[in-house]
């Protein structure tokens, strides 16, 4: 447990922080189709849902990348 707080609190690489944002806009868009008030096809539901997962996955585990000590 005191690892996984450790690679949290510690500098995230430059590359990751790109994959977190994206991941992050990504979860976003899902979540605003699945949460859209208006009917949409199920394809269009499915791909959200998708889209969402995605989302949460890179940005969790971009998060806990962390740059190597020399």
């Amino acid at each position: 447990m005191n690892e996984i707080t450790e690679r949290i609190k510690s500098p995230t690489p430059k590359f990751f922080k790109k994959i977190r944002t994206i991941g992050l806009t990504l979860g976003a868009v899902g979540a605003a189709l699945l949460t859209a008030p208006i009917t949409l096809p199920a394809t269009v539901v499915t791909i959200a849902g998708y889209l969402a997962t995605a989302g949460i996955v890179a940005s969790a585990i971009s998060t806990v990348a962390k740059e190597d000590k020399p």
